[in-house]
């Protein structure tokens, strides 16, 4: 009885295998449908996001200066009436814009209305990056220090089109004139000057 069963079951076994072969086989040799075709565009980008946006080079047109010579991180406390703090005064600007964090952007700004045309301006962008140069120029008119701080604005507008503006900001303190407030006697964004 143990020869029957053992012969039963080699039958089954081999019959089963015979049987899942054809099938594998057959589904191997069939067609595959539904791919795309081939095409020589470039890959879609994933899940539709735009390639980073590329910064004008400093020293090519449209960019920075080559001055060749950086910014040094401040050891120390940095003096509030020097060019650093003007700096600074921009670096700040710049990081709040690229957040969208407008309402405080708007602070650093000497004019509320100049603040807010300059915000409406760059709500047209979807992405905004500022480089930053170094301060120059710094000078004295009528109680008042001005310093120019060149920028370049590397922005993507809401149309997806990328768009590159270089310009000056023009910083502006009180010096220690008597009847100053603290806060007139910081450095302050008074415009912004874009070059055509």
């Amino acid at each position: 009885m143990n020869k029957t069963i053992a012969i039963s079951a080699f039958v089954l076994l081999v019959g089963c295998q015979q049987t899942a072969q054809p099938a594998n086989q057959a589904n191997a040799a069939a067609p595959i449908e539904n791919l795309p075709a081939p095409s020589g565009n470039a890959p879609a980008p994933i899940d539709n996001v735009p390639a980073p946006i590329e910064p004008v080079a400093p020293g090519t047109p449209g960019g920075l200066p080559d001055d060749r010579t950086p910014l040094e991180e401040p050891s120390g406390p940095i003096d509030p009436k020097s060019a650093e703090a003007a700096g600074q005064v921009v670096q700040h600007y710049g990081a709040l814009i690229e957040q969208k964090r407008f309402t405080e952007a708007e602070q650093l700004w000497g004019d509320a209305a100049a603040a807010n045309r300059m915000t409406k301006e760059l709500k047209t962008y979807s992405e905004a990056h500022l480089q930053v140069g170094k301060p120059a120029g710094m000078e004295g008119a009528a109680g008042s220090s001005y310093i120019n701080v060149p920028i370049v604005l590397d922005g993507r507008l809401q149309s997806n089109a990328i768009r590159h503006r270089s310009g000056t900001v023009i910083l502006r303190r009180v010096n220690d004139v008597p009847g100053s407030t603290e806060a007139q006697r910081r450095w302050h964004i008074e415009r912004i000057e874009w070059k055509a």
